[in-house]
């Protein structure tokens, strides 16, 4: 979308496609090339490569998409916000700002790490997708005393209740396995490099908490600021856009 002269590429969040950033055309289209791709296993990517997509393999698709010498901003929206983090860490000096909303990527997921990136997590992550009683009745458990809230536990039902989607969520974790990032690292290239990133969450929401963005930006020298709006996790609407596109333009 769009035809300025600066690259925004974007990276949508789990379930959805490139179409949820449709709404930045109108407003960016002048001064933005914007460039949304569909992950495997979403939008209209026809997968056929394996169960593994690599970090490295992403970067190949955007540098044979932009100019070569042109720096790009990034938009990450929950799981694309680690895809954004991880281009962060390993392409810095293509990057010019980096805007995250309702980010994964920022604290440690136990369960993906243990589910994806270990042997006996990866059996045990395929056999609870073929059958999820066990899993769902302890995070049941878990949230009768307190442990996970009814907004997690409603999210688990969504995605384990039916075996279709429990099957595209075993191919879609599986194959972004390798999207993680240091965040210290990436922290320290922030601020070596001074490239300004901004951090947009929901004050209700309750998959992805703001106390992990506040905490990322603390020794940021200020390069990392964070809004908290008064939203949940669905942040892309168009009431949210002026505090997410002051991160891309200011």
């Amino acid at each position: 979308m769009g035809n300025g002269d600066e690259w925004l590429f974007c990276f949508h969040g789990y379930g959805e496609s490139s179409k949820a950033f449709d709404l930045l055309e109108n407003v960016l289209f002048k001064r933005f090339t914007i460039i949304a791709i569909d992950l495997p296993f979403h939008g209209k990517t026809k997968w056929e490569e394996g169960l593994l997509f690599e970090p490295a393999d992403l970067v190949t698709i955007i540098n044979l998409i932009k100019p070569k010498n042109a720096s790009m901003c990034i938009l990450g929206y929950s799981m694309g916000g680690r895809i954004a983090l991880q281009l962060l860490e390993m392409i810095p000096e293509q990057i010019s700002k980096l805007v995250l909303v309702a980010p994964d990527g920022l604290h440690k997921n136990r369960w993906r790490l243990l589910a994806t990136r270990t042997k006996i997590g990866k059996r045990l992550f395929a056999f609870c997708m073929r059958k999820p009683f066990l899993m769902i009745a302890s995070i049941e458990l878990a949230d009768k005393i307190g442990l996970y809230n009814k907004s997690f536990l409603k999210f688990v039902h969504h995605y384990l209740d039916d075996a279709e989607q429990r099957a595209i969520l075993f191919r879609r974790w599986t194959t972004l396995r390798n999207f993680k990032t240091d965040l210290t690292a990436t922290k320290k290239i922030i601020i070596n490099r001074k490239i300004p990133v901004h951090l947009v969450f929901g004050k209700y929401d309750r998959v992805i908490l703001s106390r992990h963005g506040l905490r990322f930006s603390k020794g940021s020298n200020g390069l990392i600021s964070v809004t908290v709006v008064e939203a949940g996790h669905q942040l892309l609407r168009e009431k949210h856009l002026p505090v997410i596109v002051r991160g891309l333009v200011e």
